[in-house]
C-alpha cells in the first residue's frame, strides 16, 4: 500500500495524548486535517489539532474524500462511523485510565472528584476500550499501532521510530520529538 493510499487515524480517549500525536505528526512532515477552530488553552497549550467535520462523519463523510495521505484526529466512538470503503491506519493513543480521569477532571475543574466517582469512569472507559479494540480487531480496513502515552514522554524516539515504520511515511524523528515536553505531562 503506498503512503498516501491509507488515511492516518489519531485516536483514543480524551486526554490520553491524541493532540500530542497530532502535533508530533505535523512536525514530522505529514498533512494533518484539522480546522483551528477548537483554539489551544491551559489544557492544550500547542491545540488541538481537531476538525469539526470528523463529528459528523456518519451523517456526511465528505471530508474523507481529501484524506488520504493525511492524517487526522478522532475520538474512539467515532470510530464506528468511518465508512468501509477505505482503508485507515490507526495510532491508537494509550494511557494510564486513572492519568486519563484525573486529567479530565482537571481540565473540567472538579478538582474534588472522589475516588469512587473516578472509578466508576474508569471502569466505564475500560470496558469501551476494549469493545472498540474488538471491533477494530474484526475489521480488515483498519490496522492498528497502540501508541504508549508514557512512552512518547519517556522515549520519543523510540516511539517516533516505530510510528514512522508502521505508517511507512518519511516522518522526520527529530522534528516529532521536538515538539514533546514532558512539564506538560502533568497529571501522573
Amino acid at each position: 500500500m503506498s503512503e498516501s493510499s491509507f488515511i492516518t487515524i489519531v485516536s483514543g480517549l480524551p486526554r490520553s495524548g491524541t493532540s500530542l500525536m497530532m502535533h508530533m505528526l505535523h512536525a514530522g512532515g505529514m498533512p494533518v486535517l484539522t480546522d483551528h477552530i477548537r483554539r489551544a488553552d491551559v489544557s492544550n497549550p500547542c491545540g488541538y489539532f481537531e476538525l469539526e467535520a470528523v463529528k459528523e462523519t456518519r451523517a456526511n463523510a465528505r471530508w474523507l474524500e481529501t484524506a488520504a495521505g493525511h492524517a487526522v484526529k478522532m475520538i474512539y466512538r467515532l470510530l464506528y462511523d468511518l465508512p468501509s470503503d477505505r482503508s485507515y491506519r490507526v495510532l491508537f493513543m494509550r494511557r494510564d485510565l486513572r492519568q486519563v480521569v484525573a486529567s479530565q477532571q482537571a481540565m473540567l475543574g472538579k478538582t474534588k472528584a472522589t475516588t469512587v466517582e473516578n472509578q466508576r469512569l474508569e471502569a466505564i472507559f475500560h470496558k469501551e476500550i476494549t469493545a472498540v479494540d474488538t471491533w477494530l480487531a474484526a475489521r480488515n480496513n483498519f490496522t492498528v499501532h497502540d501508541v504508549s502515552h508514557a512512552g512518547l514522554i519517556g522515549n520519543p524516539e523510540l516511539e517516533a521510530e516505530q510510528i514512522k515504520t508502521f505508517l511507512n511515511y518519511p516522518l522526520n524523528i527529530a522534528a516529532m520529538c521536538a515538539v514533546v515536553n514532558p512539564a506538560l505531562h502533568r497529571q501522573k
